[in-house]
């Protein structure tokens, strides 16, 4: 049975398309923010799903080389979609197992790689293949995107993660082993005063040791409501928002919207 498809508009007017199973989330749109791109770097985010972050760096005006590595077949197609309709040819949508790299991929070239991964390793997963794998370590883990990452980076190129709070020392050790050294650290709580729900981790391959904290990102106002840094990433790309589709919004509730 085909799924139902839906068109989101980012704050550039580029268009984001989902179905039941790939979606994004406030993570989605935290990540591809706090990477940093530059607007010619050589890009490629692992476990893409939809195409989010990729297309989220096309609407703030990145063109350089991107790759998009997503397993299900059904997500790249939705970013296939999205990338033509927005003509953003430096997007190169590609079905693959970041654990079995294609040679298509230039290995040692990479600016930066981006992955917001499975976050359980445990507990009930989903009967739906595709959305079981994308929350679940099914088939790959937080230690198989860091060593693809080494595999593609340059020296001193970055990789870009989130996750939940429980699995940080995960992606410190998954890092280090694959030779690229945390950076900077970030965590994001829903409110002031309340343990953090996420964390944004960045690393060098290659980099000297050195971790630097990074102020907690806090998604609502003292007041209510969002707060101003949340506001201004979703809104970061374009004047306004599209009049086309339904805006990207950020959610209720901290989260994948999953």
């Amino acid at each position: 049975m085909a799924q139902r498809v839906s068109e989101h508009r980012l704050a550039g007017g580029t268009p984001v398309y989902i179905d039941e199973v790939h979606r994004f989330g406030t993570d989605a749109m935290l990540l591809s923010e706090f990477c940093g791109i530059h607007r010619l770097w050589t890009a490629c985010d692992l476990g893409s799903g939809c195409g989010i972050i990729p297309l989220r760096w096309h609407d703030m005006g990145h063109r350089g080389p991107c790759w998009a590595v997503e397993l299900d077949e059904a997500g790249t197609a939705l970013l296939r979609r999205a990338a033509a309709q927005a003509g953003a040819a430096q997007i190169h949508p590609l079905t693959a197992d970041l654990c079995r790299l294609p040679d298509e991929l230039p290995r040692g070239r990479f600016d930066l790689v981006s992955c917001n991964p499975p976050y359980f390793t445990g507990g009930k997963v989903s009967q739906n293949p595709a959305r079981g794998a994308a929350r679940h370590e099914l088939h790959c883990t937080v230690a198989d995107v860091c060593r693809a990452a080494a595999a593609l980076l340059r020296d001193g190129g970055r990789l870009c993660l989130c996750n939940q709070p429980r699995r940080l020392a995960d992606c410190i050790a998954g890092m280090r082993e694959a030779g690229i050294e945390p950076k900077r650290l970030r965590f994001v709580r829903q409110r002031a005063g309340i343990l953090p729900w996420l964390f944004l981790l960045d690393g060098r391959r290659g980099g000297r040791s050195g971790l630097a904290l990074m102020p907690d990102l806090i998604l609502e106002a003292p007041e209510g409501g969002f707060s101003a840094e949340l506001l201004e990433i979703y809104h970061k790309g374009a004047p306004s928002f599209a009049q086309e589709g339904k805006a990207a919004q950020p959610d209720q509730r901290g989260g994948d919207s999953d």
